[in-house]
């Protein structure tokens, strides 16, 4: 009998650990934005700060991670220019438009990304059961959409963006996770986070306005970008963990399901949040979420997806 997985390579400790960073990124990113207008630096500050984090670590041996290869370094550019456009994208619809008006484009995600891991990723697709918790999930963001009274034009259009790249997103990065080797998922953190910040060197000291106002940052702002940089490190690090233990489309479930944490921090710390009825129509789409279950893998898979991992359901009960 092989021995057992120690608690920190579990499906049940990569997906505690997305869920609590994923949901205090969102509102550290927010608090972070409106505390100094330079969403450009900011998003730096977390990759750079990341791989410059995942480095120090391994140069002392504390952990395992891959040094720069060329061969792996042009597996990882799309990788890292994905990456950067859906976090980018991101920052500019949270500068734009409320967390939850944000939320809606996210619950319609899985929708997707279920059709393009059939297509792509060699699973079948949703059950019946998981169909109806799907569009469910479409249904309460419609539902939240009507009550939205902060609509604003360019704030739903970084939206409309960032949806797409995020479904791309889902679906790329869950095969390179399946195809290149890594000594570990530190490698992947170091890559990733490395390769999409070298860019942003180049878009925050040629914007004026940013430049500004970093010149004008406060300590408190510094605090919280710091905080923001923090928890982007675990972010990244549980995210790829997840990512390779979790179909794409249940990657994207759980991640609209952390945002319950998320609603309670927004709803006792911020201003901009969602009226009581928009929140019953959150709160109906994170219930349709806890009852979707992973689809299989077909029979005749070509990409090698989750090692043989199967999850029943997201979350335990």
């Amino acid at each position: 009998m092989s021995d057992p997985k120690p608690f920190y390579s579990t499906t049940p400790f990569a997906v505690g650990g997305y869920m609590l960073c994923s949901a205090t990124l969102l509102i550290s990113n927010k608090y972070a934005i409106y505390k100094v207008a330079a969403p450009s630096f900011i998003l730096f500050s977390q990759l750079m700060g990341t791989a410059i984090v995942v480095k120090t670590f391994a140069a002392l041996g504390k952990i395992e991670c891959d040094g720069l290869e060329k061969t792996k370094v042009k597996q990882f550019l799309p990788v890292a220019l994905i990456f950067l456009a859906t976090i980018f994208s991101n920052m500019k619809s949270l500068q734009y438009a409320n967390v939850e008006t944000f939320m809606v484009f996210r619950f319609s995600t899985p929708l997707v990304v279920s059709i393009a891991d059939y297509l792509f990723l060699g699973r079948k697709l949703p059950s019946p059961r998981s169909w109806t918790c799907l569009i469910a999930l479409l249904i309460g963001a419609l539902m939240y959409a009507n009550t939205d009274s902060a609509f604003h034009v360019k704030g739903y259009t970084f939206c409309a963006i960032w949806y797409c790249i995020f479904c791309l997103d889902q679906i790329y990065l869950k095969h390179i996770t399946n195809t290149v080797k890594m000594q570990s998922n530190w490698g992947r953190v170091f890559y990733s986070n490395f390769l999409a910040s070298l860019p942003l060197i180049f878009t925050f000291i040629n914007d004026a306005e940013e430049i500004t106002a970093l010149k004008n940052m406060s300590f408190s702002a510094g605090v919280a970008v710091f905080i923001s940089v923090a928890l982007g490190v675990g972010m990244s690090y549980f995210a790829w963990m997840a990512r390779s233990l979790l179909s794409a489309a249940s990657f994207t479930v759980v991640g609209n399901t952390c945002k319950v944490l998320t609603i309670a921090i927004n709803v006792c710390l911020w201003d901009k949040h969602a009226s009581p009825i928009g929140i019953a129509c959150l709160l109906f789409c994170l219930g349709a979420a806890y009852f979707y279950k992973q689809a299989p893998m077909r029979a005749d898979a070509k990409d090698s997806d989750d090692a043989g991992v199967e999850t029943k359901q997201l979350l335990p009960k």
